[in-house]
């Protein structure tokens, strides 16, 4: 034995390792030659490709174990051992130099048994060497038998048949060297159905030759649905809550202190898409010291073994590369309905199996338990940063502006939009490409800013309400002094609401409906949708209208459902909910008669329940504020009435309504017109566009004659009589 002061010395590198365990194998198959040289005659030419009556007389012969071992097989046997030996005593000195040795690794990996090793020595020494084709040829009387099968391992690895039976076991379909991949069968073309399983050719899986002789680049197979990462970001750098990170940090670190293969653990992160999971992860690797594998689920294939198997290979990829797996988008399993139980099962086993530390990440929150029972699993949420984290990536984005525009901006848009640094990265890079797309010389401005905050919150409202777009401002807004002074005090709660609830402490003193809660009440067109949208406008926000159609279902539950839906896109899209009409659906609760009316009562108390964990703007609309339940109303916040507007309010509602570029011919009388014609914004706004096509339609300035047009179209549709002696003798008297 090789030493070094009376120690062993340790393989320089793995192919030292390799080499002896191929001088080794040669020993093995020495042995084989001499015992079937023992009790085999010469072979002839073309012997292998027909069966003599010799050849069946000594295959009846079964003297196995009668007669013993010549003395050139036991002086093998025992140079087999002697280096056996050696070869044990110098990896055991490389490990604790610390020196990589790929086969040593294998064993420990997947926890190989000596004799699991040897086959594997046997069926990789094809690959290493091409002279293994004509021994193991030769040793299997074929010359198309150029692989070993299941029948040579077992020879070369026992001498005796009894032994060989109890290997057997090793080939077994659930065994490691099969079950994990690392050895694969191969049909035999001369032999395409097989005699036995003792038949079976063996070879081993194309990954792992390539990680025994240094090339531990990514299984080509897992291309189409994974990436190995490399971590860069450290910890202190992802933007998320301090004690979710020391939290998270605490787990893995006490975890993979440990033996990584017996200790398994799964660490589930749920949160919106962009809040930062896969940044998370990667940093907490970092911190591990480990690259980190990651797994689209959404991308696996779609049968079940096919599936199956790819998830075996992304885990034993896991191993080979000493990474941590990230299993990303989680939540596709779950769609799959008929079989994403299972799925998960599947998947819960294969980790025990093959996994050490695994991430899941996903958007929906779930124990897991039930699938999960048999590893450590921990569910833990990654949820939209509070608004310092988000300013803080705002800087970030924004470091190329002066410093002072930069953190003006920073705070005011990580108060307005509740988005996460995935959303506020794409938002900072499409405002800009809008500021390019303007021009050289143009720079960045705030509304850009705003314009790709909104662009990237996730409207999934779609479905049940309807966007509209906020292009109003105050002046377009006619109502008393004391109305207009209400909606902006309103508009002032939203923008100070991070100070008021989290610098000054007021949420520790209100635990639930800190968003903004709304009741516009008043006559049909008297402002409260024009309200709405100029709120918007100014908040910067998108305004949906919901369609209340669509919510309300006759079908018990489906209309929380609904309601679940809309706060839940609100939610994500940093949205004004405006709920038109409200009283059709949040009217006063009935007298329970039956189910139907217990189940109206029941969704009129979701909406609230709702509307008081909602974080942003709720805006209810009703004609008629009698209508509403009042137990219903005082849990609003704000009530705002809006008023039929008396002369003064329609004569400025008449002027504000026609634009400065409109041909309006000199000599109109709003306020004749606002006295004579008692009629709301809305309906004023009607006759004012109407007019407006009528003088285009004669190519003729506005005039009071296209107005009074309009108004008489206006009051035949509504129903209202119209006295055209009047409007002639007022409109004398008038002049």
């Amino acid at each position: 034995m090789k030493k070094d002061a009376g120690r062993p010395l340790p393989y320089g590198a793995s192919f030292a390792h390799l080499s002896d365990e191929l001088t080794r194998l040669d020993l093995l198959i020495s042995r084989q030659v001499l015992r079937l040289r023992a009790g085999m005659p010469e072979q002839q030419p073309g012997s292998g490709l027909y069966i003599s009556h010799d050849e069946v007389d000594r295959l009846l012969q079964d003297g196995e174990g009668l007669r013993p071992d010549p003395p050139e097989i036991m002086a093998n046997r025992r140079q087999f051992e002697l280096l056996g030996q050696e070869i044990s005593a110098r990896v055991a000195a490389s490990l604790e130099e610390k020196i990589f040795l790929a086969l040593p690794c294998l064993a420990r990996m997947f926890g190989l048994s000596p004799l699991e090793l040897q086959a594997l020595v046997i069926c990789l020494a094809p690959e290493l060497d091409r002279r293994y084709d004509t021994l193991y040829a030769y040793l299997q009387n074929d010359i198309t038998r150029k692989k070993p099968s299941v029948d040579l391992v077992l020879q070369l690895l026992a001498d005796r048949r009894e032994q060989r039976w109890q290997l057997r076991q090793l080939f077994a379909g659930g065994a490691t060297l099969l079950r994990s991949g690392i050895l694969q069968s191969v049909a035999d073309p001369l032999s395409p159905s097989g005699s036995s399983d003792l038949a079976m050719l063996l070879k081993v899986d194309r990954r792992m030759v390539d990680f025994i002789m240094g090339d531990n680049a990514l299984d080509n197979r897992l291309n189409r649905c994974a990436r190995l990462l490399s971590p860069t970001i450290p910890l202190d750098g992802v933007a998320a809550a301090p004690d979710l990170k020391a939290r998270l940090l605490g787990l893995a670190s006490r975890h993979i202190s440990r033996e990584m293969i017996r200790e398994k653990m799964v660490l589930h992160l749920h949160g919106p898409a962009g809040s930062g999971k896969t940044t998370l992860a990667l940093a907490l690797c970092r911190e591990l010291q480990c690259p980190m594998l990651v797994v689209d689920m959404e991308l696996l294939p779609a049968g079940d073994e096919e599936w199956e198997n790819t998830v075996l290979l992304a885990l034993r990829e896991g191993l080979l590369t000493r990474a941590i797996l990230f299993c990303d988008n989680i939540d596709s399993l779950g769609e799959r309905a008929d079989k994403g139980r299972a799925l998960l099962k599947k998947l819960a086993r294969a980790i025990a199996e093959y996994g050490w530390l695994v991430f899941l990440a996903g958007e929906k929150p779930w124990s897991g338990e039930d699938c999960f029972d048999e590893l450590q699993f921990v569910s833990t949420p990654v949820p939209t940063p509070q608004v310092p984290i988000r300013e803080q990536v705002w800087q970030n984005m924004l470091a190329a502006e002066p410093a002072d525009i930069s953190q003006k901006w920073s705070a005011r848009l990580a108060r307005r939009f509740a988005l996460t640094p995935g959303q506020i990265g794409q938002a900072a890079r499409s405002a800009h490409t809008l500021q390019a797309a303007g021009g050289r010389d143009r720079k960045l401005s705030l509304s850009d800013l705003h314009a790709a905050c909104r662009s990237q919150s996730q409207h999934k409202l779609a479905e049940l309400s309807v966007r509209i777009e906020a292009k109003y401002t105050w002046a377009d807004l006619v109502l008393p002094e004391e109305k207009t002074a209400l909606l902006k005090e309103i508009c002032a709660q939203v923008r100070h609401q991070y100070r008021v609830f989290a610098e000054w402490g007021f949420e520790r003193k209100v635990a639930y409906g800190r968003g903004l809660s709304v009741l516009f009440s008043g006559p049909p067109g008297t402002g409260k949708t024009l309200a709405a949208q100029v709120m918007a406008a100014e908040l910067q926000l998108d305004l949906y209208k919901i369609d209340l159609s669509g919510v309300v279902s006759k079908y018990i539950g489906e209309t929380e459902k609904n309601l679940n839906r809309i706060f839940a896109g609100g939610e994500r899209s940093n949205a004004i909910l405006f709920f038109d009409e409200a009283d059709a659906l949040f009217g006063k609760r009935t007298e329970v008669k039956d189910a139907h009316d217990r189940y109206a009562n029941i969704e009129t108390s979701y909406l609230l329940q709702k509307m008081e964990e909602y974080e942003g703007m709720v805006i209810l609309a009703t004609n008629l504020r009698s209508n509403m339940d009042e137990a219903f109303t005082r849990r609003i916040r704000f009530i705002v009435e809006f008023p039929f507007p008396d002369a003064a309010l329609r004569a400025r509602i008449w002027k504000s309504h026609f634009p400065g570029e409109a041909p309006v011919r000199d000599g109109i009388d709003y306020d004749f017109l606002a006295r004579r014609f008692q009629v709301a914004g809305g309906s004023i706004r009607n006759i004012v566009l109407n007019t407006a096509f009528l003088a285009a339609e004669s190519n003729e300035e506005i005039s009071m004659e296209h107005i009074l047009h309009g108004v008489r179209r206006e009051f035949e549709k509504i129903g209202k009589l119209w006295n055209e002696e009047t409007i002639n003798r007022s409109d004398s008297t008038r002049t």
